[in-house]
């Protein structure tokens, strides 16, 4: 049974940063491929970040530039490093995961191709 279970969430002024982490738990090849997504109010759950079982790294638009995103494989932990936060990042982010891999860069960041989610963690930032 694989878990995510996220942390890091919080409020930050404009400009301020925030690292996000999840905690995978369960069947590691579960969890061979990871990402974060988030849901503004009143806004679709939309993709961020997306690392692959090379580490080859998928931003959106949005978060490029701004956004890193990185996985430590030994602790099965995924990581979201968000610099330079804006109000419209305010959002609350899941962690997915899956087995299988992805052909086209926008399939790594659509949340229809992973079966595990996390609860989310709540991320506010203020003007």
């Amino acid at each position: 049974q694989v878990q995510l279970v996220e942390s890091g969430g919080g409020s930050v002024e404009v400009g301020g940063s925030l690292r996000l982490s999840c905690a995978a738990s369960g069947p590691t090849a579960m969890t061979t491929y990871m990402a974060w997504f988030r849901r503004a109010p009143g806004k679709e759950r939309e993709g961020v970040a997306a690392i692959d079982v090379n580490g080859d790294e998928y931003y959106a638009d949005s978060a490029q530039g701004r956004f890193t995103i990185s996985k430590d494989n030994a602790a099965n932990t995924l990581s979201l490093q968000m610099n330079d936060l804006k109000p419209e990042d305010t959002a609350m982010f899941y962690c997915a995961a899956d087995p299988r891999g992805f052909t086209t860069y926008d399939a790594f960041l659509g949340p229809q191709g992973y079966t595990y989610w996390g609860q989310g963690t709540q991320v506010t930032v203020s003007s």
